[in-house]
C-alpha cells in the first residue's frame, strides 16, 4: 500500500462521500479535500486515523495544488452542474485544467475520473454530457495519465436520478413524459461505481485508459419507471410521451414534483434524449464484480431508505458558506443592520432530553407549529426556484454539519449545545434560525431560539416585518412544541428575548 495519500475532489459529495470510507477501510491513506473543513470534520470517516482533511476548491488553483502536493494519485469527482446553465461547462472547465496542472506539479502517479456516458461525435449531445467529455480531453491531454470512466445513469439511494425517478413514480400514476421515455440507458448501481474507482488504484492497466461502465442490462426510462413501480409495490403507471415537452419544461415538471432543482434538473434533463449505452466492455476483465441489475439496485436502494441507511445524499454537496454576519453576535453589522426575533423557555427537563426532538426537527417530523404555514412557505419557495420543503433531510434523527434540512442548511452543530441553521430559500436578504441550550441548577434545560436576518435592501426589510406577526406565532409555538415532544414540564416561557 502506498505511503502517500490518494486526493479525492469532491470528498463530501454524493460519489465522493462513499468512496472515503471504502478508501480508509482498504487500507489507504487519504487527503479529503472540501470548501469546508468543518463538513469535513463532522462526516463519520472525518477523525480515521488515515485521514487528512484539506480546505481548498477546484476553482482555486492554488489551494488545489497545494493539496495535491505529497499525494500519489488524485480521484476527480466533482462537477459544476448546479451553477446556472450558462455556467457550468466554463466552470468544469476551468476546474478541470486547474486539477491538469496541479498534478503535474505535484508529479501525481494517476487521475481517475468519473464522467458520462455518451457518443463523443454526436452533434445533439447534450451541453452536459459534452461538458464531461471536455473535461475528460483536458486531463487526458496533461502529464499526468488519466483513467476516463464513463458512466450511464447512477441508481443508489440518495441520488439525484434515483430521487428523480423515485418522486415520479411514487407521486404520479398518470406521468405526461418527453420522448426520451423510449430513449435506451444502461444504468449501474453505486456500489459497483464504487468498486471500479477503487480497482483503479490497484490495477495498474487501467492507468491512462478510457472506459465504459455500466450495468448488466439495458432497459429504456418507461421500464425503469415499471421497475420501480413494482418493488416499491405500486399500480402501474400510465406514461404518455408528448413531443412538445422540451428538457427545459421537463426540468420545471421535475422541480415541481422532486425534491431536485431545476439548476440541477435541466443539464440532466437534456442529456435524457441521449442513449447512454456501454460499447466497451474490457474493465468487467480487469476488475471483475457481480453487477447488479436494475430490479437489485432499486430494491436495495428501498431498503436502504426505509432502514434509514442512506449513506450520502446528492444534497450533501455544495458550498457551506457561512454569512460573516452570523458570527458578530451583535445586531449592528457593518454590512447593514441585523433583525432578530429570540424566544426562551425553561424545562423540567435534562440537556439530551430537550436535545432529542431538536435533531429530529424537519423533513417527516416538520417543524413542530404550524405546519400548514411551513408547507405554504415551502410551495412558494419552489415555485420562485427555491429547493422547498421537499429536499426532506439525509436521516430522520442522524444531522451533520453541512446536512440539507428542508429548505436550511445545518451550518453548526454542537450536541446537546447548539444547533445553527442557514435558510436556502429564496429570500430578499440572508437568514438563520439558531437553538442553544443551557444546563441550569436543580435539572433544569433553558432553551432559546433566536432567527436573524440580515435584509437586502426595502425588500427585505418589508418582508421581515411583513412576515413578523406569523414570526411571533410560529417560533413560541414551537418551543412549546418541543417541550410537549420531550414529555417534560415547561417552568417558565416561552418569552420574547433580544
Amino acid at each position: 500500500m502506498p505511503e502517500k495519500p490518494v486526493l479525492v475532489t469532491g470528498a463530501t459529495g454524493y460519489v465522493g462521500g462513499r468512496l472515503v470510507p471504502r478508501l480508509l477501510a482498504a487500507g489507504y491513506r487519504v487527503r479529503a479535500l472540501g470548501r469546508s473543513l468543518n463538513k469535513l470534520r463532522h462526516r463519520p470517516w472525518g477523525s480515521h486515523p488515515l485521514i487528512e482533511l484539506a480546505q481548498g476548491d477546484v476553482m482555486d488553483a492554488e489551494s488545489l495544488g497545494q493539496a495535491a502536493q505529497g499525494c500519489w494519485a488524485a480521484f476527480y469527482l466533482v462537477h459544476s452542474m448546479t451553477a446556472a446553465a450558462r455556467d457550468f461547462a466554463a466552470a468544469d472547465r476551468q476546474a478541470a485544467q486547474n486539477l491538469a496542472r496541479a498534478a503535474a506539479e505535484a508529479r501525481l502517479d494517476r487521475i481517475i475520473y468519473l464522467g458520462g456516458l455518451g457518443g463523443a461525435d454526436d452533434p445533439n449531445l447534450s451541453e452536459h454530457l459534452r461538458s464531461r467529455f471536455e473535461v475528460a480531453r483536458i486531463l487526458q491531454s496533461g502529464a499526468v495519465p488519466t483513467t476516463f470512466l464513463r458512466a450511464a445513469m447512477i441508481l443508489g439511494s440518495g441520488g439525484a436520478a434515483f430521487e428523480i425517478l423515485r418522486y415520479l413514480v411514487d407521486r404520479l400514476p398518470v406521468m405526461l413524459t418527453p420522448r426520451w421515455v423510449h430513449t435506451p440507458v444502461q444504468p449501474i448501481a453505486i456500489r459497483n461505481v464504487l468498486t471500479y474507482l477503487l480497482g483503479c488504484l490497484s490495477h495498474d492497466e487501467t492507468r491512462g485508459q478510457t472506459f465504459d461502465i455500466g450495468g448488466p442490462e439495458v432497459v429504456t426510462y418507461r421500464q425503469l419507471m415499471d421497475i420501480y413501480a413494482e418493488e416499491a409495490h405500486l399500480a402501474r403507471r400510465l406514461v404518455i410521451p408528448l413531443p412538445v415537452l422540451t428538457p427545459r419544461l421537463s426540468s420545471y415538471w421535475i422541480h415541481l414534483v422532486t425534491p431536485v432543482p431545476a439548476s440541477l434538473a435541466q443539464p440532466l434533463a437534456a442529456g435524457l434524449a441521449n442513449p447512454v449505452v456501454c460499447l466497451d466492455n474490457r474493465i468487467r476483465e480487469i476488475i471483475p464484480q457481480e453487477l447488479l441489475d436494475c430490479r437489485q439496485t432499486i430494491r436495495l436502494a428501498l431498503q436502504r431508505i426505509e432502514q434509514q441507511r442512506v449513506e450520502t445524499c446528492w444534497s450533501d454537496a455544495g458550498r457551506l458558506t457561512p454569512p460573516e454576519w452570523a458570527y458578530c453576535g451583535d445586531a449592528d453589522y457593518t454590512g447593514g443592520t441585523v433583525l432578530s426575533l429570540g424566544y426562551r423557555m425553561l424545562l423540567k427537563a435534562t440537556l439530551d432530553e430537550v436535545w432529542q426532538p431538536l435533531t429530529r426537527i424537519g423533513g417527516a417530523t416538520g417543524w413542530y407549529y404550524g405546519d400548514s404555514l411551513w408547507a405554504i412557505r415551502g410551495w412558494a419557495d419552489r415555485l420562485l426556484g427555491g429547493s422547498g420543503l421537499r429536499r426532506g433531510r439525509r436521516h430522520p434523527i442522524d444531522l451533520q454539519t453541512g446536512d440539507a434540512l428542508d429548505f436550511f442548511r445545518v451550518l453548526e452543530i454542537e450536541p446537546g449545545q447548539r444547533l445553527l441553521l442557514l435558510a436556502e430559500m429564496k429570500l430578499p436578504g440572508e437568514a438563520t434560525l439558531e437553538f442553544r441550550l443551557a444546563a441550569l441548577p436543580d435539572g433544569v434545560t433553558e432553551l432559546t431560539q433566536t432567527a436573524r436576518f440580515l435584509p437586502h435592501g426595502l425588500p427585505g426589510i418589508a418582508y421581515w416585518y411583513g412576515l413578523d406577526p406569523f414570526h411571533k406565532q410560529i417560533y413560541p409555538g414551537m418551543l412549546r412544541s418541543i417541550a410537549a415532544a420531550t414529555g417534560k414540564p415547561i417552568m417558565s416561557g416561552p418569552e420574547r428575548v433580544g
